[in-house]
């Protein structure tokens, strides 16, 4: 992502060039996206800290944490928001735990069983030998594979 907000940027600077809300805005305004208080925290604390993969609990724990004023619904509605206007990638696991990742290159995961751990892999390092011809009427979209982990007793 070329537009990355430094964490070292602090959090509650002006609205000029180089601020981290300054900059939270225009990346909402490039996707057609209104930059309200509650967007514009909520994306800087997603983006301030570089590549992650964040859940919506995690979320909302860290904008009480830094007392933004948001419910978790908001939270669910901005992270889907987000990821419907390519800010964005959702990575749903077993269903029942999604994660989004701020990280829109190609790549693949492993996941941690047991944790709520995830971790990039590079699209290199994954071979796809081949892919079925999909339905008539569509195109694959993208591949993403989980490589799933468990921890050894060495």
């Amino acid at each position: 992502m070329t537009d990355q907000i430094a964490p070292e940027q602090g959090y509650g600077s002006s609205g000029r060039q180089g601020c981290p809300f300054h900059d939270v805005r225009q990346r909402l305004r490039r996707v057609r996206l209104r930059p309200t208080r509650q967007r514009v925290s909520l994306g800087w604390l997603l983006f301030a800290k570089g590549d992650r993969h964040i859940s919506a609990e995690m979320l909302y724990e860290e904008a009480m944490k830094a007392r933004v004023p948001v419910s978790l619904a908001t939270v669910y509605n901005t992270l889907h928001q987000f990821t419907e206007a390519g800010l964005l990638r959702e990575l749903a696991i077993d269903g029942a735990k999604t994660f989004f990742d701020t990280d829109n290159s190609e790549h693949h995961h492993f996941v941690v069983d047991g944790e709520n751990t995830v971790i990039d892999i590079p699209a290199s390092a994954v071979d796809v030998a081949a892919l079925p011809e999909p339905p008539e009427g569509y195109e694959i979209a993208r591949v993403d594979v989980v490589v799933r982990l468990r921890k050894t007793d060495g």
